[in-house]
């Protein structure tokens, strides 16, 4: 996971070093165009009721200023905790998750540089589950998606991305439906 992080900081500097002499024009955001992202994002784990972080991709294409259509891969890591089993007696358990989806997304430009964002699609759901001794089972869903966010443009192509996403409903094991998140997003 630390090779992870480190990989996707060392590819949003060099993106970011690359567009460091660009500036702001606005009359390009009314084009169509792609964009990519990496991000970090963190939930609350169900069953060791703590906190993660995890990596999360996305792309999408902007339509025009205001709309575009996003999908994106967000993976959980795992964790192991201390768990009952089916025995009654105390063991080890390891979960790990991952969520993708699909999304409508509207944004709302607040100024030059601040925007604001509202995604609302569809997510499909995995958690693995691994008890010592007993076996594995796995969660899988699909539910809707929903997501809310503000971003900073840095320059013309690069900006910095905060939501909050929601990914169906909550789950038993592994991390909770509710995201928090923070990344990179680099527009061609």
């Amino acid at each position: 996971m630390k090779k992870l992080i480190i990989a996707l900081a060392a590819g949003v500097a060099a993106m970011g070093a690359a567009q460091a002499q660009s500036t702001i024009d606005t009359s390009n955001y009314t084009a169509p165009r792609p964009y990519v992202g990496v991000g970090v994002s963190g939930g609350k784990n169900q069953a060791s009721d703590d906190w993660r972080a995890g990596a999360k991709v996305f792309g999408g294409y902007n339509i025009d200023q205001n709309w575009a259509v996003e999908l994106g891969y967000t993976h959980f890591g795992s964790r192991d905790y201390d768990t009952n089993v089916p025995s009654g007696l105390p063991g080890r358990a390891s979960v790990k998750g991952n969520s993708s989806y699909v999304a409508a997304k509207y944004a709302y430009p607040l100024n030059e540089r601040f925007s604001a964002y509202g995604k609302l699609g569809a997510s499909y759901n995995e958690r693995k589950n691994r008890i010592a001794g007993y076996g594995d089972y796995n969660e899988r869903d699909t539910g809707l998606y929903g997501g809310l966010g503000v971003e900073y443009a840095l320059n013309q192509n690069t900006s910095i991305v905060g939501e909050y996403e929601r990914y169906g409903r909550d789950k038993d094991t592994g991390t909770k439906a509710d995201i928090v998140s923070v990344g990179l997003k680099y527009g061609f």
